[in-house]
């Protein structure tokens, strides 16, 4: 015999009620890459799960120095590999739970339509008066960013015209209010619906090495349920779905 409605509304509020009780917050360093990813896939979690994601954005190198200066993050999703695993190295984040949950891209963007052509050409000409690229010492993106310039052999030509941003999110700010007319930033950041408003070069991967992002749990939420429980759902079809729809590709 089935319940009837009425029944089915007591059960649905009882496990929603006892989903609550058991509901924790979890703390999360987060590169700023990943903040428009992030903050919906924290919504479903929440939804999911009942568990607050409480998010704080930047650096992955600033949020390295903070870990270890002992701020109470229980995770970090950071912009790239190495940091994890040398929080893991020093004892500061547990080494089975490091999981690589997107690979980035990088790309030239300007907020003017027409000006960066689809093979970043303008780099060479060095037709413009200010390049706004992320802190290589801080954040992967920048070092990628760099590295692409390296490679390229225009770095040292360049340098003089590039605006340091404290991170890929400040990167970002610059191009986007006109106070660096082009700059390197992440692909998730300026892809809209599938469409990039402004225009781009999405930099080729031959160019630097991949930008393969990584979250790890640190040291003192190890046996905490609700930070495993994020750590998971980040794998999980949902959360991929919410990535690979940024333009991130997926391990």
């Amino acid at each position: 015999m089935k319940p009837g409605p009425s029944i089915t509304r007591l059960l649905a509020s009882l496990l929603f009620a006892i989903t609550a009780a058991h509901a924790d917050e979890v703390s999360v360093a987060v590169a700023a890459n990943f903040t428009a990813p992030l903050k919906l896939i924290a919504a479903e979690f929440e939804k999911d799960t009942g568990n607050k994601v409480l998010a704080s954005y930047g650096s992955t190198g600033k949020f390295y120095a903070q870990i270890t200066n002992g701020a109470p993050f229980q995770i970090l999703i950071a912009a790239d590999d190495e940091t994890p695993a040398r929080l893991v190295r020093e004892h500061s984040a547990v080494a089975d739970t490091q999981v690589t949950y997107a690979i980035g891209k990088l790309v030239l963007w300007s907020a003017q339509p027409g000006l960066v052509d689809n093979a970043g050409a303008i780099l060479k000409s060095g037709n413009f008066a200010h390049l706004s690229i992320a802190d290589a010492k801080l954040a992967p993106y920048g070092a990628a960013a760099v590295e692409t310039l390296r490679t390229l052999g225009l770095y040292d030509r360049l340098t003089p015209k590039v605006v340091t941003a404290e991170n890929i999110g400040q990167a970002y700010q610059f191009i986007s209010t006109g106070n660096a007319e082009l700059g390197f930033v992440a692909l998730s950041q300026v892809l809209k619906d599938g469409k990039i408003e402004g225009s781009s070069w999405l930099v080729p991967q031959q160019l630097y090495r991949p930008i393969r992002q990584d979250a790890v749990t640190l040291s003192g939420a190890k046996d905490k349920p609700a930070v495993a429980a994020l750590m998971n759902y980040l794998k999980s079809a949902k959360a991929r779905t919410i990535i690979q729809s940024f333009g991130y590709e997926l391990p």
